[in-house]
C-alpha cells in the first residue's frame, strides 16, 4: 500500500508548486486550478496535494476527542443510570459501534476527494447552500469551544490555587466582571493563547498534538485509578455505581437510553468527520484508525473511569465523577499538578480537534477569498470569549433554547448528506465542480442551491427540535428522550431528502462524464488513483 496519496502528481496540474514542509500552510496545501471560483475556493478548502495520515493519526484524532471530562463523565453517567455492569458495557459496545459506522459513512466522501466537510456537502446543498450545514455546525462549534476553554481553565485554577496560594485573592466571587473573577480571566486567557497558538501553526502541529496528548492522558489515568483502587482496597470496589432492580423492559429502555447518550456526545465531530479523514492515505487507513480509536479506545477508557469512579466512593465516602474534582480532593501537590496538567491538556485536544478545527473550515467556506482556514479558527476562538460561556453553560434554559435548537440539526445533516452521497448520487463526485459558479456546473442546481436539500432540513429538523424542547421543558430530562433526538432527525432527514429527489431530481447528469467522477465504489483499497482526486476503498 502507497504511504503517500499525491493528489498534485494525479491532476497533471501544470506548474503546480513542490509541497512545502509540513506546517509551512494550516490545512494543506490544497491544489488550486485556473478553473476554481474564488468565491468558492482557497488553498484551505482546494483538494489536498497529499494524504499523509495513517492509522495512527486517526486513533490518536479520537483518543484526543475521548478523553476530556466530557468523556469521563459521559462513561460514568452510563454506569449510574442503574443497570448491571455487564449491560452498560454492552450499551457502550453498541452506542460506539454506531458512532464507528457512521464515521466511516461520513468519511468516505471527503477521504476520496480529499476536501472538507462544508465542501463535500456542495455536492448536495449546492455551491452555495452548502453555506447552511456548514453556519450551523460552525456555530455549534464556537459555542462549545467557550465552554470546553473554561472547563479546562478550572483545573488551571486549581494548580493556581495549590501552588500559588494568594491567587485565591483574585478569586473571590466579589471580584467578578461579567461573571468571572479576574483569576479565572487569567486562567482563561491562558488556555487561549495556548490553543490557538497550535493551531495557528498549522494542520501538522495539530496531528503532532494529538499523536502525543491522548496518550498521555491514559498514562495519568492509569496512576490515578492505580492510586485511588490501592487505597480503596479491592475488596471495597463496588462497580455497578448504583444498580438497582428493575424489570426486563426497564432495563432493555434504560440500555437503549444509554446507546443515545454515547451517540449523541459524539454526534457534533461525526457529523464532520470529514475535516480529518480527508487526509486519510486511503480509507481503509480510516477505517483501521476508527476501528482502534472507537470501540477499542472507548471501552478500555470506560473501564478505567468505572474503576477510577468506584474507588472514590470507599476513599471520599461518596462517588465523584469529576476527574477536576477527583484530583482536587486527593490533594499531593505532585497530584494536583500532574493530574491538572493532564486534563487541561485533554480538554485542549478535544476543543482543538472538535471545537476548532470545524468552524475553521466552515467560516473559510462562507467567504474563502476573505476568510482563510486561520482566520476561520480565529473568528471562532474570539467569538467564544463573546459568548461568555461562563455565564450561560449554568443555565439550562440557555443552552436549550441556544445550542440545544442548532444541536436538533446535526442528524438532519448527517442524514441528508449520506443520502445524498450514497444513495442519491451512487457515491460520484465531480471534484472540479464543487468549485464552480458557472451555472452549467453540476452543483449549481437552482440559484447555487438544492431546493431538496433545504426542505428535507426542515421537515427533519423542525420534529427533531420538537423533541429536544419538549425533552427539555416538559420531560426536565427525566426520561431521557431527548438524547433520540438525533435518531428522529437522522432518519427524518435521510427519508425526506431521498424522497424528494426521486420527486423532483436535482442531483442528475450521473452517467455524463464518468471517467472524470471521484467514484467510491469502483476504487481498489490501497492502489493510488490516477483520476483527478480520486483515493479510495472498494469497501464501505
Amino acid at each position: 500500500m502507497a504511504d503517500t496519496v499525491d493528489i498534485g502528481t494525479a491532476t497533471g496540474a501544470v506548474g503546480a508548486p513542490p509541497s512545502p514542509r509540513p506546517g509551512d500552510h494550516p490545512a494543506g496545501p490544497g491544489v488550486l486550478k485556473p478553473s476554481y471560483s474564488d468565491r468558492l475556493a482557497n488553498e484551505d478548502l482546494a483538494p489536498l496535494r497529499k494524504q499523509t495520515w495513517s492509522s495512527y493519526n486517526i486513533f490518536a484524532f479520537w483518543m484526543s476527542d475521548v478523553h476530556s471530562v466530557g468523556g469521563y463523565l459521559t462513561a460514568g453517567t452510563l454506569f449510574s443510570l442503574g443497570i448491571a455492569s455487564w449491560q452498560v458495557l454492552i450499551s457502550l459496545l453498541v452506542g460506539i459501534t454506531i458512532v464507528m459506522v457512521f464515521c466511516n459513512l461520513v468519511a468516505k466522501p471527503s477521504q476520496i476527494t480529499s476536501v472538507p466537510y462544508p465542501v463535500i456537502n456542495r455536492a448536495i446543498f449546492g455551491v452555495l447552500g452548502a453555506n447552511l450545514p456548514a453556519i450551523v455546525r460552525g456555530l455549534i462549534a464556537v459555542a462549545w469551544y467557550g465552554v470546553q476553554t473554561y472547563l479546562a481553565s478550572q483545573s488551571l485554577i486549581i494548580i493556581f490555587l495549590k501552588f500559588i496560594p494568594g491567587s485565591a485573592a483574585l478569586n473571590s466571587p466579589e471580584l467578578a466582571f461579567l461573571g468571572l473573577p479576574p483569576l479565572g480571566y487569567i486562567a482563561y486567557a491562558i488556555l487561549w493563547v495556548a490553543q490557538a497558538a497550535v493551531f495557528w501553526r498549522g494542520m501538522e502541529a495539530i496531528r503532532r498534538f494529538i499523536d502525543w496528548a491522548g496518550p498521555a492522558v491514559y498514562v495519568v489515568m492509569v496512576i490515578m485509578a492505580v492510586y485511588l483502587v490501592a487505597k480503596a482496597g479491592l475488596g471495597n470496589l463496588d462497580l455497578s455505581l448504583g444498580s438497582r432492580p428493575m424489570g426486563v423492559g426497564a432495563q432493555l429502555a434504560t440500555m437503549l437510553v444509554g446507546v443515545a447518550i454515547v451517540v449523541s456526545y459524539f454526534s457534533g465531530p461525526m457529523l464532520n468527520f470529514g475535516d480529518f479523514s480527508r487526509y486519510g492515505r486511503d480509507f481503509r487507513t480510516v477505517r483501521r484508525g476508527n476501528l482502534l480509536g472507537l470501540p477499542l479506545n472507548f471501552l478500555f477508557f470506560s473501564l478505567l473511569t468505572v474503576i477510577t469512579a468506584a474507588a472514590t466512593v470507599p476513599v471520599f465516602k461518596e462517588l465523584v465523577t469529576d476527574p477536576i474534582e477527583t484530583v482536587q480532593r486527593i490533594g499531593t501537590p505532585f497530584a494536583v499538578l500532574l493530574g491538572g496538567l493532564t486534563f487541561v491538556t485533554a480538554t485542549v485536544g478535544i476543543n482543538i480537534v472538535a471545537n476548532f478545527i470545524s468552524p475553521a473550515f466552515d467560516f473559510s467556506n462562507v467567504s474563502p477569498k476573505k476568510i482563510s482556514w486561520r482566520m476561520g479558527g480565529m473568528i471562532a476562538a474570539v467569538g467564544s470569549v463573546l459568548l461568555t460561556p461562563w455565564n450561560w453553560y449554568s443555565s439550562n434554559t440557555g443552552i436549550l433554547f441556544s445550542l440545544g435548537i442548532l444541536g436538533a440539526l446535526i442528524g438532519p445533516l448527517f442524514g441528508i448528506l449520506i443520502a445524498g452521497y450514497f444513495l442519491v448520487s451512487k457515491q460520484r463526485v465531480w471534484v472540479d465542480d464543487l468549485y464552480t459558479l458557472d451555472p452549467k456546473g453540476r452543483y449549481w442546481f437552482r440559484n447555487g442551491t438544492n431546493p431538496n436539500a433545504i426542505l428535507a432540513v426542515v421537515l427533519a429538523g423542525v420534529p427533531s427540535i420538537a423533541m429536544t424542547l419538549i425533552a427539555g421543558i416538559v420531560d426536565g430530562g427525566r426520561h431521557h428522550i431527548g438524547e433520540f433526538s438525533w435518531f428522529l432527525g437522522c432518519g427524518l432527514g435521510f427519508v425526506f431528502f431521498t424522497l424528494l429527489e426521486r420527486r423532483r431530481p436535482m442531483i442528475g447528469r450521473l452517467e455524463e462524464d464518468r471517467v472524470s467522477a471521484t467514484d467510491g465504489t469502483v476504487l481498489p483499497s490501497g492502489v493510488v488513483p490516477t483520476l483527478p482526486h480520486a483515493s479510495g476503498d472498494s469497501q464501505g
